[in-house]
Parts: C-alpha cells; sequence; structure tokens
C-alpha cells in the first residue's frame, strides 16, 4: 500500500493537473480582481423612468465609485424582451455586458413563443438578484365594487359585460388575470394596451373593469384619485398599504399570488469568479440604507438571491407558468 501511495504521489501526469489547476484558480482569481477593465453596460428591458430604470441608474452610480468605470443603462423595452436579450446576447462573455430581465422573461417566455426555441437559462448566467414587487388589483375610483368577492360575482353574473387589461399579450398583468380567473372559476374579455399609462387612464375612466397594477407604475393614477386598490395579489399585507386586504381576504380565491421580480444575467460563458465579484458588488449597493429607502418607496423588497438561488426558482416558476399558460390557451407566435 505503501508504494502504491508512493507512486501516486510522485506521478508526473498528476503534477502536472495540480499545477494546471493552481494556474486556471489563480487566471480566473486575475479576472474577478481586474474586472471591471473597461465600461460595463447593462442591457434592460425596462422603459426609462420606470422603476427598474431608476434603480438601475442610481445603483450604476454606486458601482462607478467602487469599480472606478463607467456604468452605461441601455434601455431596450418592447418586443417581449426579445429586444434587450437580443443586444446582450451578441456581447461578449466577459462580464462586461450584462442584462436586467423581469422574472416572466426567464420562466414564461419559452412556453408562450414555443416556435423561438428559446429559454433565457440556456443563453444567460444568472448573476444577482436586485427585487421582488407585489401587484396590486386596481378598479376604477367610482366602481361600486369594494371587494375581490364582488368582482368575482360580477364576472359570474355577467361575463361578457367584465372586462381586464393588461399591458400586453403575455405580461404578468395577463398572466395574473388569468390565474385569478382560473382559480376563481370565471371567464371574461382581456384587453391588452400598449403602455401602463393608457391602461391606467382606462381603468379610470371605466372603459376596463380591472387590471392588476404595480405600484410603481400605478401610483400617480392612485394618488390622482383614478384609481383605487381592491386588494394586494400577495401572501400578505404590505406596509405602504397595511389597509389592502390580500385577495383572499377580500373574498378571493386563496393562493393567488402574482407579483414580479428582476434580476441581473450576463452572456452564458462568464467565468464564475466574475459573477461572483458582481454579486456581491450589487448586494453590497442593495444594502446601503440610502438604497433601501429607495426600493421601500417604490414597495420594492430587495433580493439576496444566489446565481443559484434564481435558476431554482425560475425553474420553479416556469413549470407553474407552462401549467398556466397550458390551461389558459396561451399561444403568441
Amino acid at each position: 500500500m505503501s508504494r502504491i501511495s508512493e507512486s501516486r504521489s510522485s506521478n508526473p501526469f498528476r503534477a502536472l493537473c495540480g499545477l494546471a489547476l493552481a494556474s486556471a484558480l489563480a487566471g480566473t482569481a486575475a479576472q474577478a480582481a481586474d474586472f471591471p477593465s473597461r465600461p460595463v453596460t447593462i442591457y434592460t428591458v425596462s422603459a426609462p423612468g420606470s422603476g427598474p430604470d431608476v434603480l438601475l441608474r442610481f445603483m450604476g452610480g454606486k458601482l462607478e465609485k467602487s469599480w472606478k468605470q463607467k456604468v452605461r443603462v441601455e434601455n431596450r423595452p418592447g418586443g417581449a424582451g426579445f429586444l434587450a436579450i437580443g443586444a446582450a446576447r451578441r456581447e461578449a462573455a466577459d462580464g462586461h455586458a450584462l442584462l436586467e430581465l423581469e422574472c416572466e422573461h426567464l420562466t414564461a417566455l419559452q412556453h408562450l413563443y414555443p416556435k423561438r426555441n428559446f429559454n433565457a437559462l440556456t443563453v444567460f448566467d444568472p448573476v444577482t438578484a436586485l427585487l421582488k414587487t407585489p401587484f396590486m388589483l386596481a378598479v376604477s375610483s367610482k366602481s361600486p365594487w369594494t371587494s375581490v368577492n364582488d368582482l368575482i360575482s360580477a364576472s359570474a353574473r355577467t361575463p361578457d359585460e367584465i372586462t381586464y387589461g393588461s399591458w400586453g399579450v403575455g405580461s404578468a398583468g395577463h398572466l395574473g388575470g388569468e390565474l385569478l380567473e382560473l382559480s376563481a372559476g370565471v371567464k371574461t374579455a382581456h384587453l391588452p394596451f400598449q403602455d401602463v399609462g393608457q391602461l391606467y387612464n382606462a381603468v379610470a375612466k371605466g372603459h376596463v373593469s380591472w387590471s392588476f397594477a404595480s405600484i410603481p407604475s400605478s401610483l400617480e393614477a392612485y394618488r390622482e384619485g383614478g384609481i383605487r386598490y381592491l386588494a394586494v395579489a400577495a401572501p400578505r399585507r404590505i406596509d405602504l398599504f397595511p389597509n389592502v386586504p390580500t385577495i383572499a381576504e377580500a373574498g378571493g380565491p386563496a393562493g393567488v399570488t402574482v407579483e414580479s421580480c428582476a434580476v441581473i444575467v450576463a452572456p452564458r460563458g462568464v467565468p464564475g469568479a466574475v459573477r461572483e465579484r458582481i454579486h456581491r458588488d450589487v448586494q453590497q449597493v442593495l444594502a446601503e440604507p440610502e438604497v433601501r429607502e429607495k426600493l421601500r418607496g417604490f414597495a420594492y423588497e430587495p433580493l439576496t438571491w444566489s446565481a443559484e438561488e434564481i435558476r431554482r426558482n425560475a425553474e420553479q416558476r416556469s413549470r407553474e407558468y407552462e401549467s398556466l399558460i397550458r390551461r389558459a390557451n396561451i399561444r403568441l407566435d
């Protein structure tokens, strides 16, 4: 046995492998230490002035101080996210090009557009999570409904007279509306709009019966008195609106959670040490009190998910969306 051990320890092939591994590890560590070596571009599916866009620009300013490099935010909204995705996937896999996606882009696109044969998790590597936010169920301030039970009862009695709106077919608002109706056993017409401004204006005027709404995008319409919130589509009430009940508390079906999250991904192949460096630096920024206060103002909850947690959560939600999209018979290609 001692002779075998001796021959293994003196095996030149093993020694070479050990040297190669050590060299590779040293090289990866050096890449992370040297990152970034030039300006970093963060592509985003979000429109200029939106909540995620404001956060990315604020965060970018903080990262510039620690990275000693410019951080540019490139808005590529529209095209169901494929505009931003297409721009980012053409970049080099070295960490200098990142992409902010909503969780629906990671989890629902492949089921909404099966002919495109696209799965974000096979094209991009998760890097870090940013935030999640619940959706509110909004109606006109003039609506006679005072609870989700009222909405569902009306939808069951006169389905041809009830509509719900969203900011596009396949959006989180659309899929959330389908989830609520399937859970409640009712079916009404879906009216998609090109942007949230048009949507909330239509809800306020009663042209659309109701819609889901993110707080950052609907807060102005709420404060102006055009819309009110019947419920929050979350497991519990939120601090910003403690008097707004959950959907279940307001007489709706239990277990209806409609929320979105934002994450950062990178073209597949970025060295693990570089991705970990970006994750660590972004999470340090998100932990700053000033940033936390800005997040609270948007009703955003910071997320600390690791890359593996992002992937695990995305895979679970993808299975849920696959079932929902199949049951609702939604296809966009």
